[in-house]
């Protein structure tokens, strides 16, 4: 027995953001605490990157279970090695991947203020991410590879993003207090 299709993007992606539009919709009406407009886009742009992301870094997936899975065994499909083994174009491409994180999420969470909650917050999820592209390797027969590479570039990426989420900051005004600070935290954080 055999079992062979393709899931895509379309099919999960937009579910996800029907939910998000939903949920950001009833936490309009029944939160107790009061966003602006702007800071409703800004979730919303970030909602919008997030399934971008997901886009580009899960789909298409093809399942492929019984004889003609991959027969190569799912250790053999972790690059350990790094940097060595980086392809230019794919290390690059992650790195602009994740500068969005970077600009976006101090904006969202003023707590993520310093490069090591950046590097720590672009860490973690690009770690995630990697763990279940494996997962999904295992357990449907293809996908992406897992590669420390990966968590470079990405973990790269957020913190060039930051930078120039600070840089920007800096050319606008000295110690200027983040444009869309979130209500429900007591101090200002500023970016350093």
């Amino acid at each position: 027995m055999s079992i062979q299709f393709t899931i895509s993007s379309f099919v999960v992606l937009v579910p996800l953001f029907i939910l998000a539009l939903l949920a950001l919709a009833i936490h309009a009406r029944a939160g107790k605490v009061r966003y602006t407009g702007k800071q409703y886009m800004l979730m919303l742009t970030f909602v919008i990157y997030m399934l971008g992301m997901m886009h580009f870094v899960f789909f298409p997936i093809d399942v492929n279970i019984g004889i003609y899975a991959n027969q190569t065994p799912w250790y053999a499909n972790i690059q350990w090695v790094p940097l060595l083994t980086a392809d230019a174009h794919s290390f690059l491409l992650n790195i602009v991947l994740f500068m969005p994180l970077g600009f976006l999420l101090p904006l969202l969470k003023p707590s993520v203020d310093s490069i090591r909650k950046m590097a720590t917050a672009g860490l973690t999820l690009s770690l995630a991410i990697e763990l279940l592209q494996l997962v999904i390797r295992i357990t449907l027969g293809n996908g992406r590879s897992t590669d420390i590479n990966d968590l470079i570039a990405n973990t790269a990426g957020s913190l060039l993003g930051f930078i120039m989420l600070s840089l920007l900051i800096r050319l606008i005004g000295q110690n200027l207090v983040l444009p869309w600070k979130m209500p429900g935290h007591q101090s200002h954080s500023r970016i350093r």
